[in-house]
């Protein structure tokens, strides 16, 4: 992208955040040029160039689309702008595109669209997190997080994909989501693409699948995803958490203006308020961990969200540990700034699967609060090998001293290359099926580390 411009210059949203191949999708485009085109490029490696250009339109004439609808019940910031064209995904493969809109005017905005798969026997499952990116959307003034004012109080709680993203379009994805991708393809393991709201709706993709993998920041589970993907882990599928803060919170989805699972609702701390809360608790949308229907996501991940902001070194404890080989690690190695801007730990006190060992050990500071940050990998009954990083900035690592490492926190190409043998081990080995099957044992540690509470 060369030119984002102003906000208004030119921005839109598809009317599905997902479509398998043939299937037709919808745009709403604004602009205040007389006119834009669109392309749709695919990710993947394409031998370093990292996407490809499958299809674009012809000229389009532009608009300046109406203002938003507000709902001030739910405080929802709805675009509801009249459809401007429609176009056929026939012939596109699998994966994760990008649609970006190019105005005569010389501004450019990303679409991010994912097309899925159907099936996902013995492939290895890549599911895109768009329930968090609509989360953390700040346009039209409002996010899960703040409302016009900027304060927590006046928030969302409930948001819509009918909107545009805020940015350039697609920033979680960019940071989150992207480099993983690319990787993945690098490597020629069989993939299949899908997202939690999908996974969340229809589970087929996951039956039989080899591995299933979390991205880079995927904060927003429905109930249905959680036992879906917890079921896929029970029957021998691989889980592999590239981020921190996963399954953090539960959300529930709900219809938008035409479409079903269109608006994502997490009252969080009014959980009360929730209309759910005495008659469906395990639906009311608040963090997983909390009442009325308290189910901590480490029974699922290993490891439990516990702080923001933090900056730290990542420290590696099991050097021998089948995850790094070949990477040269010793006990005690680190890679500055690693660790951040969230993360998680193991908490004794909290369900953890075993057995289950720690593989890196990161002493941190948050809020003025001396902690830990894990990397921890345990295996299942069925074989299933899980295993999670414990830091949000893994993904974003793999960018690191790049072009495209613009927000790499300071991390350079020595953690780059760790991290990238790293995750090529992990998807490796995963890609064979039930990892306690063809992979050393997980160590149990977590008494050894924690004899003491930190």
């Amino acid at each position: 992208m060369t030119s984002r411009g102003p906000a208004p210059a030119v921005a839109g949203y598809a009317d599905r955040v997902s479509v398998t191949p043939g299937e037709e999708c919808g745009l709403y485009v604004s602009t205040t040029a007389s006119s834009f085109r669109v392309s749709a490029f695919r990710v993947g490696w394409y031998g370093g160039t990292q996407a490809r250009q499958v299809w674009s339109s012809g000229s389009i004439r532009g608009r300046v689309q109406p203002e938003p609808r507000f709902l001030p019940d739910t405080r929802t910031v709805r675009a509801d702008w009249p459809r401007t064209l429609t176009f056929s995904t026939a012939g596109w493969p699998e994966g994760a595109y990008l649609l970006r809109l190019d105005a005569d005017s010389g501004h450019q905005r990303y679409i991010p669209l994912i097309v899925r798969s159907t099936q996902g026997t013995h492939r290895t499952v890549l599911i895109h997190a768009p329930a968090t990116w609509q989360a953390y959307n700040r346009w039209g003034g409002h996010s899960l997080y703040a409302g016009a004012s900027g304060a927590y109080a006046t928030r969302s709680l409930a948001v819509s994909f009918d909107r545009p993203y805020d940015a350039d379009g697609a920033e979680k994805f960019m940071v989150y989501e992207r480099a993983a991708v690319v990787l993945a393809e690098r490597l020629g393991i069989s993939l299949a693409y899908t997202t939690g709201i999908d996974v969340a709706r229809d589970p087929q993709v996951l039956h039989g699948a080899a591995a299933v993998v979390c991205l880079g920041h995927d904060e927003y589970w429905t109930q249905e995803q959680r036992r879906n993907v917890t079921k896929a882990r029970d029957a021998g599928t691989n889980v592999l958490f590239l981020g921190a803060n996963t399954c953090f919170r539960r959300v529930r989805l709900e219809p938008g203006q035409t479409q079903p699972d269109r608006t994502v609702v997490c009252y969080k701390t009014s959980a009360r308020s929730d209309p759910l809360y005495t008659t469906q608790p395990s639906l009311v949308t608040t963090d997983f961990r909390q009442a009325p229907a308290p189910d901590p996501e480490s029974s699922l991940t290993g490891v439990l969200y516990e702080g923001y902001p933090t900056d730290a070194p990542y420290v590696v404890h099991a050097a021998d540990h089948w995850l790094y080989e070949g990477t040269g690690v010793r006990p005690g190695d680190g890679f500055d700034h690693l660790v951040g801007v969230e993360y998680d730990r193991v908490t004794p006190a909290a369900p953890v699967p075993e057995p289950l060992e720690i593989t890196a050990h990161s002493p941190l500071v948050c809020g003025g609060r001396r902690s830990h940050s894990d990397s921890a990998y345990y295996t299942a009954a069925n074989g299933a090998g899980v295993f999670a990083t414990g830091t949000m900035r893994w993904v974003e690592a793999l960018m690191a001293g790049t072009p495209d490492g613009g927000r790499d926190h300071g991390m350079d190409a020595r953690t780059r290359t760790f991290v990238t043998r790293t995750t090529e081990n992990v998807l490796r080995a995963f890609a064979q099926g039930p990892a306690a099957r063809h992979r050393p044992a997980a160590r149990p540690n977590v008494s050894e580390l924690y004899r003491t509470r930190t």
